[in-house]
């Protein structure tokens, strides 16, 4: 049985549908799965070893030219992929009306939720097998049950396994323990502050850890700048591409991260990470893993260096008393 998923965006939202990838492959041993997925996030796809085909769309950079010749092909481009693959079953994990959209485009039967499940409900109209799954669950709980119900069995939500593996790759000439802060997200309100990340790298250095730090733009680039400037142990690794980065991440030893899709990633290759939640609530879209943990702040407080790092010992010392 040939299925495609239809989870386009963001990088958060492709890592919580893995889980699901990995009950079906439990459970329906006839099944091969295809993804289509923004272009941006296919890398994030490829970490998944049982993804056969992963088309990409440009969603994003279509709708900046909508009129464009080149957006018109490179559409027709994806749909004449899409019908070629003969697909027994599409699944729009997004329940988005723009998903939906792509769904259709593979000429096959769609499964996805129904209109009171679905996050936009007018997507529902586009799909041939609706089904219920309560919107108070997480992201990868409804992920689940959707896979579950369209294919026909019930997962085993004790378990928790996104089976992706780190790129090959990572830092040479770096020994012991190290630990990547990523301070990087999409709204200044998600921000922890530059002390705060400084007086963090400064407790790791104490701990023997080296810290590493990224950027993808300007204001990025500076904050990595000024914590490395600040704690000169740190390794600032220069703008890279997203496998890059992965490769890096995969192998540390702890991450600390504000509410960003890297995050997500950390947590989903099982390792012990800190997520700082500052304006967002991550009951329904946080961080899961077997040793990952989220310090929300309260109301007019504030997450401090001396609380994450308390957090991320137990975490260290949860994960070394873990069966290998």
């Amino acid at each position: 049985m040939r299925v495609l998923i239809v989870k386009t965006s963001s990088m958060g939202d492709v890592i919580h549908t893995f889980p699901a990838v990995e009950d079906a492959l439990r459970n329906r041993s006839d099944i091969s799965f295809d993804w289509c997925v923004e272009e941006a996030f296919a890398a994030i796809v490829a970490l998944h070893p049982a993804i056969g085909t992963i088309h990409k769309v440009a969603i994003r950079r279509w709708r900046k030219k909508p009129f464009d010749g080149g957006t018109w092909r490179e559409m027709a481009g994806l749909r004449r992929a899409l019908r070629s693959g003969r697909y027994d079953l599409v699944i729009d994990a997004q329940g988005l009306l723009k998903s939906a959209v792509v769904a259709k485009q593979a000429g096959a039967p769609i499964a996805g939720f129904d209109r009171s499940s679905a996050r936009e409900p007018s997507a529902a109209l586009f799909y041939d097998r609706k089904y219920a799954v309560p919107r108070d669950l997480h992201a990868i709980e409804r992920t689940r049950r959707l896979f579950g119900l369209a294919l026909g069995y019930r997962a085993d939500l004790a378990t928790l396994n996104s089976g992706i593996v780190p790129p090959a790759g990572g830092l040479s000439g770096i020994e012991g323990k190290t630990a990547f802060l990523l301070h990087g997200t999409s709204r200044e309100d998600k921000k922890w502050p530059v002390e705060d990340w400084v007086g963090t790298a400064g407790r790791l250095v104490a701990k023997q850890f080296t810290p590493i730090v990224t950027w993808s733009n300007e204001a990025e680039k500076r904050v990595a700048e000024a914590i490395a400037g600040a704690v000169p142990e740190t390794v600032l690794v220069p703008k890279s591409p997203l496998a890059d980065v992965a490769a890096i991440l995969g192998r540390s030893t702890l991450i600390i991260g504000a509410d960003t899709g890297l995050t997500h990633l950390a947590s989903a290759f099982g390792l012990p990470t800190v997520a700082i939640f500052l304006a967002t609530e991550p009951g329904l879209t946080g961080p899961r893993g077997p040793f990952s943990s989220t310090l929300l702040a309260p109301a007019g407080g504030k997450v401090t260096p001396t609380e994450v790092m308390a957090e991320a010992d137990r975490l260290l010392a949860l994960r070394s008393e873990a069966p290998i």
